[in-house]
């Protein structure tokens, strides 16, 4: 494996940990259960949200085995003329905001602020912006790889995880929040 695909490797690991255990620390606490986290989101479009997520969760995987083993590193371009590192950083924008919007919001909610409500719009907004760099890498990467399957199926996975991230955390969660 290529030295970048090893660093992306790296980075999903690290990053996937920093994820699930700040989802698992902020589903113990009294606000996770109780649904303060859902904001003002309607109870009858929750379970959209939660068939969403789990859409998300499961399209991510297609992806990242796409850009992890189906890209040439050093031979493919995207979005034009741009590296593999442009996927490296798309991947930390999406991982290491998401490791922190829970705790943001848990934070908001013990006491709002502000500042905190600007830090979990930046924070979502990041999420949002690698999303979209990766489904912009997947549909403009030059040259095609040799799997036309892998490469729909990251696409069909990263337009799940822009459903969530972008639509449903970036702009109705924020538009449906009390603050």
């Amino acid at each position: 494996m290529h030295r970048k695909s090893w660093n992306l490797a790296l980075l999903n690991v690290l990053g996937g940990v920093a994820v699930l255990a700040s989802y698992l620390h902020g589903l113990a606490t009294e606000s996770a259960r109780n649904g303060s986290i859902w904001g003002g989101i309607p109870s009858e479009w929750q379970s959209f949200y939660t068939v969403s997520m789990i859409a998300a969760a499961i399209g991510y995987f297609p992806f990242t085995h796409f850009f992890l083993r189906c890209v040439d590193p050093e031979g493919s371009r995207f979005a034009g003329d741009r590296g593999f590192d442009t996927v490296l950083v798309c991947y930390a924008l999406v991982l290491i905001p998401s490791a922190l919007w829970l705790p943001l919001t848990l934070a908001m909610l013990r006491a709002p602020s502000a500042a905190l409500w600007l830090a979990i719009r930046v924070d979502l907004a990041l999420v949002a912006v690698g999303t979209l760099g990766l489904l912009t890498a997947a549909i403009t990467i030059r040259p095609q790889p040799p799997s036309a399957l892998a490469r729909s199926l990251a696409i069909a996975g990263l337009l799940a995880f822009a459903l969530q991230t972008v639509v449903l955390d970036a702009i109705v969660w924020p538009a449906y929040y009390p603050y």
